[in-house]
Formats: structure tokens, sequence, C-alpha cells
């Protein structure tokens, strides 16, 4: 075996198909989003957009928990578009109303699962940020905007666990009972060159390992371990050789779910798996009657599972 394992210390929290969870962060918070949502877990994923430093991760916690809505005042105009430093580009649209609106109807929706969420899985891409100098703290998209409107600096470890030891508290207060998997991103972010790179994920881990020692609802997931170590090679990266091939993905997706699945809850997936496979497949000849009898039984084997696990519904 050319390679040496990450070995994952047992979870003292497990992910089942009744759980409500949250995830934030950068793109592979994405990635993992879209995995548990794919496999029907009750999952909401990125409510702002993809978003890279601890900072704006906190401010959009913060936000679900103290804000109602957005308003005029929250939104700019900038090269024809509406846009908003707390959300990214997806959010953005050519008039005011359409922008809030796009805004709103998904913090909305974000606001009232959130208030039921009972694992937050949070991922840090980037220690560095963009600060604008106008006194609006940090965003989490700069949008194109000239660069000399923004301070860009790198956040110090005890800045993070300074910020992350008052937002646990917080939520705690909001959420009792709720757990945090903590991950840092394995895109690596090369313009800075290879040291500036690792200083920033080494800062970040440091936080989060001494966060981790502060609060015992805190869980670590060691995916940048797994892509630098297990998936070191080169064949494990997209065709930019910075962000983690499919392979990859779905490799640290199997590891992700051997350390917080239970067996039970492995065995559900399984079965939803198959019946997956089963709602896409996609015939050569959809009228015949092999086709029709496919359709029958796959339907036959959705109910059957809905009536052993009745807290799919909805779902599938």
């Amino acid at each position: 075996m050319f390679q040496t394992k990450v070995e994952i210390p047992d979870s003292l929290v497990r992910i089942s198909h009744n759980d409500r969870i949250m995830s934030f962060g950068s793109c592979f918070a994405d990635n993992i989003g879209a995995k548990l949502s794919n496999s029907f877990f009750d999952i909401d994923s990125s409510p702002f957009g993809v978003l890279y430093n601890p900072v704006s991760i906190k401010n959009s916690l913060e936000l679900l928990m103290n804000r109602d809505q957005f308003t005029r005042d929250d939104i700019f105009e900038h090269r024809g578009l509406w846009q908003s430093f707390s959300h990214s580009s997806l959010f953005s649209d050519i008039t005011e109303e359409l922008c809030l609106q796009k805004i709103n109807s998904r913090f909305l929706n974000a606001k009232e699962f959130f208030s039921k969420t009972n694992i937050l899985i949070i991922t840090f891409g980037t220690s560095w940020v963009y600060e604008q100098k106008k006194g609006r703290g940090v965003v989490s998209n700069c949008h194109k905007l000239p660069a000399n409107a923004f301070i860009r600096k790198r956040l110090s470890v005890e800045q993070i666990v300074t910020s992350y030891s008052s937002l646990i508290t917080e939520l705690q207060t909001h959420l009792p009972g709720l757990h945090f998997i903590f991950t840092v991103s394995p895109i690596r972010h090369w313009k800075d060159g290879a040291h500036e790179n690792n200083i920033s994920k080494s800062t970040l881990l440091l936080a989060i390992d001494l966060i981790q020692k502060e609060f015992p609802q805190v869980h670590y997931f060691p995916s940048y371990e797994i892509q630098m170590d297990e998936l070191r090679d080169y064949r494990f990266y997209a065709s930019d050789m910075l962000h983690p091939s499919d392979v990859a993905v779905d490799y640290i997706w199997e590891r992700f779910a051997e350390t917080y699945f239970s067996l039970e809850t492995m065995g559900i997936r399984k079965k939803l798996d198959q019946l997956s496979a089963d709602l896409q497949h996609r015939p050569l000849f959809p009228e015949s009657e092999e086709y029709k009898l496919f359709q029958k039984n796959t339907e036959n084997k959705k109910l059957r599972l809905l009536k052993e696990y009745p807290f799919l519904n909805g779902r599938i």
C-alpha cells in the first residue's frame, strides 16, 4: 500500500438522517454538503454562498441569530449589479429589488432551518481577509471592487480563537446540544506562493486545535491532511492542480462517513443510494413494458423505505 493513512480518532458525535445539519465555508463545504444532500440527509448548505475565511463564516452565523432580514442599506451597486458584501455573487442582480428578493428568500429559509440545527459543519479555507477601508469590516466577497478599497491582512491564531470562543458560547445559548465539526479545506490558495499558503493553513489548524480543546462539543475532521498525505499524488487533483479531483472528493467523503455515521446510518444510506440510482436511471425505450415494470418496482421500493423510515418523507 503506497500511502500513509491518516488515522482518525473515534468521534463522540454521530450523524443520522434525523439530524438537522448546516454547512458553511469554502467550496469544499459545498462538496460535503452536496454529498450529504444526495444521500438524503436534512441539510442546508452555504446559505450565503462560498465563504473562505473564519470572520465571514462567523459574521454569517451571527446574522442568522440576530438579523430579521436584509434591507436596501445592506446592498450596493457596482458595474451595473446590485450586490452584498455578506454574500457571494450568486445573489447579485441587475436591480436592488431582485437582489434583495434573492437574499431574503434564501436568508429566511436558512434562518428557520438554523433555529433547529443540531450539527454545524464549518470549513475554513484561508486565514487571509479583506477589510473594507470605509469601516464596514471584513467582507465575504470583494465583488471586483478596486483593490485599494480594501486592506488585506492575515488573521492570527489568537484572533480566530477569541472570536470563535465567543461565537460558540453564544450559539450554545441559542441551540443547546449543538455540535460543531470543523475542517480545513484541502484547496490550496496558491497566488501568494507555497510558503504563504502553508502559513495560512497552519494558522487555521492551530486555531481549530485550541478551540477543540476549549469546547467538548467541537470536533475536527482532517480533510486537509487526507488530501495532503493519503492523496498527495497529482492524480487526485483537478486540472488546475489546486482543487481536489472528483475521485479525491469521493474518497474524503467516504472517510467522513466512516468517521461520523453509525452502522444503522450506513445501512440506511446504502438503501437510499440504491434507490437514488434507480430514480436516476434513463432508459433507451421509456415506453417499453420492461421499463414500466421497473418504474413500478422503484416506486414500491420508495414507499417501503418511507414506511420504514418516515422521517425521510419529503426528501425522496
